[in-house]
């Protein structure tokens, strides 16, 4: 791993990863009705400061999307070994999330499935998904600008959990009490 990458425009560079990130996002989108696309991406409910600080964080994560586009994949290195294995694993918990999200009876918390293991399987595959798009290309400079990023984007996690708070009061409260935010801790 080096800690700036060496940018370029090129056929084997990280958009390759990333791109099944959004080819699986985009065919299970158009697959799903429209109500639940909606549900995924509704943010009312949310305050002021959560909106800010989010679109922060969404720029800093656009910065290290970018430096994934043009950098080229490390192929043949474990990076990249590694890298690609944290893709593919993110996108079966993002696949097998956003089927069991579809599937949950609309006016009640999400719990089956997935969610059973963590309150965010969504964002923590696509993280994964991100994590390994960074480490297949051997950067230092995205891995920490990821981290810096998920950081702040934190605040959505909150957002979504104060909105469920008020939408399905004492169920998602006990919810929370049996299943981490994150696969071992909240």
């Amino acid at each position: 791993m080096e800690f700036l990458p060496d940018f370029r425009l090129g056929w084997l560079n990280g958009w390759l990863l990333l791109g099944l990130l959004i080819v699986a996002d985009g065919v299970l989108f158009l697959a799903f009705q429209k109500n639940t696309v909606t549900r995924l991406f509704d943010r009312s409910g949310w305050r002021k400061w959560q909106i800010v600080i989010t679109v922060i964080g969404k720029l800093l994560a656009l910065v290290v999307i970018l430096m994934i586009i043009f950098t080229p994949l490390k192929l043949g290195s474990y990076a990249f070994i590694i890298g690609a294995m944290l893709v593919g694993f993110g996108l079966i918990i993002l696949i097998k999330a956003l089927l069991d999200f579809r599937n949950s009876v609309p006016d009640q918390p999400v719990t089956q499935g997935i969610y059973r293991f963590t309150r965010h399987p969504q964002n923590l595959a696509s993280s994964m998904v991100i994590l390994g798009c960074t480490i297949a290309i051997g950067s230092w400079l995205s891995l920490i600008l990821f981290v810096v990023a998920r950081i702040i984007l934190h605040v959505n996690l909150i957002a979504e959990e104060e909105v469920c708070l008020h939408m399905y009061g004492d169920a998602y409260r006990d919810y929370m009490k049996q299943v981490p935010g994150y696969l071992f801790f909240s």
